[in-house]
């Protein structure tokens, strides 16, 4: 792996698929593609090393275990949490529901606060939603301002009322922003509340240390990571999670069962009910690894770059207009933007057609797509692998989507 000038990546051939002659992939915050290291890994798992694994005691299911919980080992590791305190799940959206149905059913009660933020996506959305629902508690919002970016003295005003929690995303998927996490909670803490953190569009972005933020709780996913499919990473509070009751009940969760009762297994076994996704950890491992090879530092100071460039190329097209911060190094490797007079997916088709892979649609943001004032949009998504010539490809693309609509 070796850097171009400056702080330039060059690792796009790692990804097999972007062979593909013409493609240009800008989707990178709906799924990631997977670089060689983690397919290789994967397929000498289910080649070599494939059994059930924990209760097994011949050579295979010793094998299979170790390289499942080496890769969770690893990822508490990297972000700096525990292995009691990383739970997999099947997705980010299965995590927050874990603590929403979990310590909420526990925890939130009649008239009680729950806050959130106008930039949350639909799986931090709903998920509160019901457990404020089945409580008889009250959902909040922390308003954007007009450059996409939370209006923290509005949060200070929602803290004085003491809320039992705060839930923000790290990352919009949408605008970009990175948001002040780590002050985020703090303040929340000052005022009695948890805090759970969804770094879905993070973790592949920028570094993170849970640590320095201190939340309570903090997602994420495989998939935007360059791992696969199917396998999410909750980092909880050792105590919370130790209080909290089972979110699914089964087998593996359990350290004895009888005919009317049971008792729970040692965490994170207490929260992964059934047969684990084997082969899914063990490629998010080598995702891990493969990044950590690389440097976040370094990931993220390519990306920032190229969107800086993408957005000094928009800015100077009439009739499109770019949501969220207007500095790159206030936004994540994301940009939503919309083109005057031609709906969102009709720009995807045409850009679609040229090889350049976008995004339309509200993104499984629809409150903010009504903040915004808009019904949708498109958003394009860089990685590591992105390059200016791919950014050059959109705009160009862009061109034509003009010209059609003329």
């Amino acid at each position: 792996m070796t850097a171009l000038a400056g702080q330039r990546l060059d690792v796009r051939g790692e990804f097999p698929v972007l062979e593909r002659e013409g493609l240009a992939y800008l989707d990178s915050a709906a799924t990631s593609q997977k670089p060689l290291a983690v397919i290789e890994a994967m397929d000498d798992l289910l080649r070599h090393h494939n059994a059930s694994i924990h209760r097994g005691v011949y050579p295979l299911a010793v094998e299979a275990t170790d390289r499942f919980e080496g890769a969770r080992e690893r990822a508490a590791a990297w972000l700096g949490s525990t292995v009691k305190e990383t739970v997999f799940t099947k997705n980010a959206t299965e995590a927050i529901n874990l603590v929403a149905q979990s310590w909420g059913r526990a925890n939130l009660r009649a008239g009680d606060l729950v806050v959130l933020t106008q930039m949350e996506h639909h799986s931090s959305i709903v998920p509160w939603q019901l457990a404020c629902q089945a409580a008889g508690a009250e959902l909040a919002f922390v308003p954007i301002d007009e450059q996409g970016e939370l209006v923290l003295g509005a949060l200070d005003s929602l803290l004085e009322r003491g809320p039992k929690l705060v839930g923000v995303v790290h990352v919009s998927n949408v605008l970009g922003t990175v948001n002040p996490v780590e002050e985020i909670a703090r303040r929340a803490h000052a005022a009695g509340a948890m805090v759970i953190v969804d770094g879905t569009q993070a973790v592949p972005q920028v570094p993170v240390d849970l640590r320095a933020i201190d939340a309570d709780f903090y997602v994420w996913t495989a998939h935007k990571a360059y791992g696969p499919t199917g396998l999410g990473i909750l980092h909880g509070r050792r105590e919370l999670l130790e209080a909290m009751p089972p979110f699914l009940g089964g087998g593996h969760m359990i350290s004895s069962v009888d005919w009317h009762e049971s008792r729970w297994a040692e965490l994170p076994a207490k929260f992964e009910a059934g047969t684990s996704p084997i082969a899914e950890a063990v490629g998010m491992g080598a995702a891990v690894e493969w990044i950590q090879q690389l440097g976040i530092e370094r990931i993220r100071a390519h990306e920032a770059e190229l969107v800086a460039y993408a957005l000094e190329r928009l800015a100077n097209m009439p009739g499109v207009r770019v949501f969220g911060p207007p500095a790159a190094e206030r936004r994540g490797a994301v940009i939503s933007f919309a083109v005057d007079g031609v709906h969102p997916h009709d720009v995807a088709e045409i850009l679609g057609r040229g090889g350049v892979c976008v995004r339309a649609g509200h993104h499984c943001a629809q409150p903010l797509m009504r903040v915004l004032g808009v019904p949708a949009t498109t958003r394009a998504s860089f990685a590591a692998h992105t390059t200016r010539e791919e950014v050059d490809q959109l705009v160009a693309g862009l061109e034509r989507v003009r010209e059609v609509f003329a």
